[in-house]
C-alpha cells in the first residue's frame, strides 16, 4: 500500500519535494554520524592496559577507518547492484550493527576493544550509498546532494559536541560515551528512514535530463571504466589526498583546537563548522542552474580547484599572521569541503549524465571512497611512525600544502580529459 507521504510527494511541486527529500536525507546521514564520530571528542590519554607503540586514539581511528574502507570496497558491488526496495531495511540493520559494536567497545577492556571500532566502521561505510541512492538522477540532484553533504559537515562537529557534553555534564566515561550518543539519535534514524522510503523514484523528466538510474552489474562497471578510466583515475588520486586531509581534520579536531589554544570548549566543534557548511554548499548547490551536463561537470572541476586554492591560500595567510586561528579553520575548512564534497554527490552524478550510460553514481562514489580511505589510513600511519613528535597542527599544515599542489594538478588534468571527451557509445 502506498503511504500518505508518497501520495503527497507524487502530487507536490519540485520545491516541496526537494525540501522534504533533502531534510530526510540530511537527517538520516546526520544521525549516522552519531554512531561514528562522537568517540573522537575524547582524547583517551593514559588508557589502562594500553602499552603498544601506536597512540591509542590513532589505533581507534585507524581501526574504524579500516572497517570503513573495507565497507567502501564491498560497496562498489553491493551498492551498485542493490535493489532500491531494500535500502531502508539495510539502513536500519547496518546502524544497529554499528551500535552493538560501540557497546562492545565499552564492555571489552583495552587493547582488545580496538577491534570493536573496526566492526563499528564496517557497516557504516554503506550508509552514504544507501541515502544518496534516493537523491541521484533527479533534476534537483545538486540541491539534494548539497543538503545531504551539509549533514556530514555539520554533524561531525555536532555529535562531537554531544559527546563532549555527555562526558562533562552527565559524567559518562569516554568508553560508554559513543554508545550513549548513538542511543540519543535512534529516533531520528527511524523517522528519517521512514521518510526516505516514501520518496517516489525519479520521474520521466528527471530521466530525460540526467539519464535513467539502475543497478550496474560487473560487466557494466567494467565497460564504464574502460571508456572513462583515465579521467576517473586522475580524480580518484586527488580524492585520496583530500579524503585523508578531511579525515585527519575531522578525527583530530580536539587535538588541533588544543594546539590552537581552544581545547576547553565543547561548542567550538559545532560553531566552527556551521559557516564551513554554508560557504561550501551554497557554491555547490548553485550548480543546479547549469542545465548542460558537460558544462556543469567542468564547472564542478573548477569549484574543486577553487577550494584547493582557498585551502592553501588561507593557510599561508594564517602562518603569516594575517588571519587568526578561528578564521583560518573556517576559511580553510570551507576550501577543503569545496574540494572534497563534489566527489560524494554532484561530480559523479553529472558524470553519469555526461556518459549517456544507464547506471548509478553510487558505483563511482564507492570506487573513489574505497581508495580515499586507504589514503586516510596511510596518513595516520605516517603521522604515528614517521612524525611521532611533530605537533598535530604541523602535520595538518604540511599535508594541506601537499594536497593543494598535487591534487590541483590532478584535477586540472581530469578537467582537460573530460573537456575533450564526448559520451561513450552504449555497449551492445
Amino acid at each position: 500500500m502506498t503511504s500518505p507521504l508518497r501520495r503527497f510527494l507524487e502530487r507536490s511541486g519540485p520545491v516541496t519535494f526537494t525540501v522534504i527529500a533533502g531534510l530526510a536525507g540530511f537527517s538520516a546521514y546526520f544521525a549516522m554520524y552519531a554512531f561514528r564520530k562522537p568517540f573522537s571528542a575524547a582524547t583517551f590519554t593514559d588508557v589502562p592496559g594500553w602499552n603498544l607503540a601506536v597512540d591509542y586514539k590513532i589505533a581507534l581511528v585507524l581501526a574504524q577507518v579500516l572497517g570503513y574502507a573495507l565497507s567502501k570496497l564491498i560497496g562498489i558491488k553491493v551498492i551498485s547492484e542493490l535493489d532500491p526496495a531494500r535500502r531502508s531495511l539495510a539502513f536500519v540493520g547496518l546502524i544497529l550493527l554499528a551500535w552493538l559494536a560501540l557497546i562492545a567497545f565499552a564492555i571489552i577492556p583495552a587493547p582488545w576493544n580496538v577491534a570493536a571500532m573496526f566492526f563499528n566502521g564496517l557497516p557504516l561505510g554503506m550508509i552514504w550509498g544507501l541515502v544518496f541512492g534516493y537523491m541521484e538522477g533527479r533534476r534537483t540532484s545538486e540541491v539534494l546532494g548539497a543538503i545531504l553533504c551539509a549533514s556530514f559537515i555539520l554533524s561531525s562537529g555536532a555529535v562531537k559536541t554531544v559527546g563532549k557534553l555527555l562526558m562533562s555534564v552527565w559524567h559518562i566515561s569516554p568508553f560508554w560515551m559513543p554508545a550513549a550518543a548513538g542511543a540519543v539519535f535512534f529516533p531520528i534514524v527511524l523517522l528519517s528512514v521512514t521518510a526516505l522510503s516514501a520518496l517516489p523514484p525519479p520521474s520521466a523528466l528527471d530521466e530525460s535530463a540526467r539519464v535513467r538510474r539502475a543497478p550496474m552489474n560487473s560487466a557494466a562497471r567494467a565497460a564504464f571504466l574502460k571508456d572513462f578510466g583515465l579521467g576517473i583515475a586522475l580524480l580518484v588520486i586527488s580524492y585520496v589526498m583530500t579524503t585523508a586531509l578531511r579525515d585527519f581534520r575531522d578525527n583530530f579536531a580536539a587535538e588541533l583546537w588544543t594546539n590552537l589554544g581552544y581545547g576547553n570548549g565543547a561548542a567550538i566543534f559545532t560553531a566552527s563548522e556551521v559557516p564551513v557548511a554554508a560557504i561550501a554548499l551554497l557554491v555547490l548547490g548553485l550548480i543546479i542552474v547549469i542545465k548542460d551536463n558537460k558544462r556543469a561537470l567542468l564547472v564542478i572541476h573548477s569549484v574543486i580547484l577553487a577550494g584547493l586554492g582557498l585551502l592553501g591560500g588561507s593557510t599561508l595567510a594564517f602562518q603569516a599572521g594575517l588571519i587568526g586561528p578561528i578564521s583560518w579553520m573556517i576559511i580553510s575548512g570551507a576550501g577543503l569541503y569545496m574540494a572534497y564534497t563534489p566527489f560524494n554527490a554532484m561530480l559523479f552524478d553529472r558524470l553519469i549524465a555526461v556518459s549517456g550510460r544507464i547506471g548509478t553514481a553510487g558505483f563511482l562514489i564507492y570506487l573513489a571512497d574505497a581508495s580515499g580511505y586507504a589514503g586516510s589510513c596511510a596518513l595516520l600511519i605516517w603521522r604515528n611512525f614517521a612524525l611521532p613528535s611533530l605537533p598535530w597542527l604541523q602535520v595538518y599544515i604540511t599535508s594541506i600544502y601537499a594536497t593543494c599542489l598535487l591534487g590541483g594538478l590532478l584535477v586540472a588534468g581530469a578537467a582537460v580529459y573530460f573537456q575533450r571527451r564526448g559520451p561513450a557509445a552504449q555497449p551492445a
